[in-house]
């Protein structure tokens, strides 16, 4: 997700302390349901995910053409959907296609399917919104390029606009959604949070994001590397945090370089007084409302 050096505009908030390297990125989310079949045969069908490793309990899910995990399921039994105003954890998780045209694609099948969906022009993407069969939110989106961000100040200028809906599904040039295509990504992780400021001091301060906007309503939006956000966080669910019987937000991965960038990242979460621990895979940080974040690097 690092922008092209010619299409880098300055904006943003830097940390006080330690930065996030240019080259962070989200991995994957890794999520609780209900009933794996269900699940499973939701996010192929309706998201175009398809399942390139399963258990009895899990299914590891990534884009055609491509075996990077995007999505892991893992089901428990007697799991309730997740509140309809939300818990603290995941608001939703949004997944990144290369352009334009494949985004007209994906709304073009989901018409076709007659799928519910939310839409929204953020001014740096358009967006299209949808729930799983445990109500868990998901975003799939296309970003603008960067040369159109406008920025006020330090802040880059988001919005949520109506969506041009026939504009966008003339961009796919009438041809059929084939899934998700090789070179999609999970752009970003929204959760909801109990306090801005307690978001700010644990993703900002300690972990090292930018603070990219801060004046939209009830939100704070942060990244590395000069993106719109790789994270957003927001007030508009009353809580509590996700509890064990409901479907929720395991965990969410944050890609940095290297090793030494893990450490260096988890170091910094640690010295600020935050629970992290290193595992055999990165190390596990927990946000104030108990959301698990994984710091690795590429494997």
């Amino acid at each position: 997700m690092t922008p092209d050096p010619s299409e880098r505009r300055p904006f943003g908030i830097a940390p006080p302390g330690y930065r996030l390297p240019d080259d962070t990125h989200v991995g994957a989310v890794r999520l609780q349901v209900s009933n794996l079949a269900r699940s499973t045969a939701y996010y192929e069908r309706v998201i175009g995910l398809r399942a390139r490793a399963r258990t009895p309990a899990t299914a590891e899910l990534a884009a055609h053409g491509d075996d990077r995990t995007l999505v892991s399921l893992h089901a428990k039994s007697g799991i309730s959907p997740a509140p309809e105003r939300g818990a603290f954890g995941l608001y939703h998780f949004a997944l990144l296609v290369p352009d334009r045209a494949e985004l007209g694609r994906f709304a073009a099948h989901l018409a076709s399917i007659d799928e519910r969906v939310g839409m929204a022009d953020h001014l740096v993407s358009e967006a299209l919104y949808l729930w799983d069969p445990d109500s868990l939110g998901i975003e799939v989106y296309a970003d603008r390029p960067r040369r159109l961000w406008e920025q006020d100040g330090q802040q880059l200028v988001m919005a949520t606009d109506p969506l041009d809906v026939p504009s966008l599904v003339n961009a796919g040039g009438g041809r059929v959604w084939r899934g998700m295509p090789a070179g999609s990504t999970l752009g970003h992780v929204h959760l909801h949070v109990g306090d801005l400021d307690d978001a700010e001091a644990f993703y900002h301060r300690a972990l090292g994001f930018d603070k990219t906007v801060w004046n939209y309503p009830g939100a704070l939006f942060l990244s590395a590397g000069g993106y719109h956000h790789h994270l957003g966080t927001n007030t508009w669910s009353p809580g509590p945090s996700a509890r064990p019987n409901e479907a929720q937000l395991l965990e969410w991965e944050l890609v940095l370089p290297a090793s030494e960038d893990v450490a260096q990242a988890a170091q910094s979460v640690g010295a600020a007084g935050y629970t992290v621990s290193e595992t055999d895979r990165g190390w596990l940080a927990e946000d104030p409302w108990g959301t698990h974040l994984r710091l690795v690097s590429p494997y």
